[in-house]
């Protein structure tokens, strides 16, 4: 992967050549891939943004073409301050990263020109189960989000609920992007 710089590599925390830590092959602390970390910083200060072409085109960082038409001519253009949730699982058996922290929810939200995909963080994982437990087998999928609360089930988020992103550092060193429920007031009649 390369950065917007041009740098292959994109580290700056290596001692080598090959960009795996120190000489004997062992690492000094997270590897910093400069494009994607100055990505999470701006998304950290509430800057986030998605790189777009000239044809309307957005992606991720770090990117040197446009994936979808190859063109060069990339600028960062803002992503709004919450999205829409799109879909999301609770996870029981996590990677080894994240397996001390199961069950866990992972979602995909809508940020206007792109998605991305985060840990919900502020919320009941097990509220999902819960409430498909309450419904019984084959009643159907329960209610999410809002729905859920009038019901009176404890659902931990739901398709269509707003987040906002922010970066989370995990025990490593690294960081990862999450996601936190944004408190909607009611529309008042």
């Amino acid at each position: 992967m390369s950065d917007a710089s041009g740098d292959a590599g994109g580290t700056d925390a290596t001692d080598d050549a090959d960009g795996t830590g120190t000489e004997d092959g062992t690492t000094t602390g997270p590897v910093r891939n400069t494009g994607y970390d100055e990505w999470l910083d701006a998304v950290a200060d509430g800057e986030g943004y998605a790189l777009t072409c000239p044809n309307g085109h957005a992606s991720l960082p770090p990117r040197r073409v446009c994936p979808d038409c190859g063109a060069a001519d990339l600028s960062e253009t803002a992503l709004p301050a919450a999205g829409t949730v799109e879909t999301f699982t609770v996870v029981h058996v996590g990677t080894p990263a994240f397996a001390d922290e199961t069950p866990y929810v992972t979602a995909i939200a809508d940020f206007g020109p792109v998605r991305l995909t985060g840990l919900v963080r502020g919320i009941d994982p097990e509220a999902e189960a819960d409430a498909e437990e309450r419904a019984g087998p084959g009643t159907g999928a329960p209610e999410t989000g809002a729905a859920a609360e009038e019901q009176g089930d404890p659902e931990p988020i739901g398709i269509g609920d707003p987040v906002e992103a922010s970066v989370e550092r995990r025990p490593n060193g690294d960081r990862t992007l999450v996601f936190d429920p944004v408190e909607v007031d009611p529309i008042e009649e």
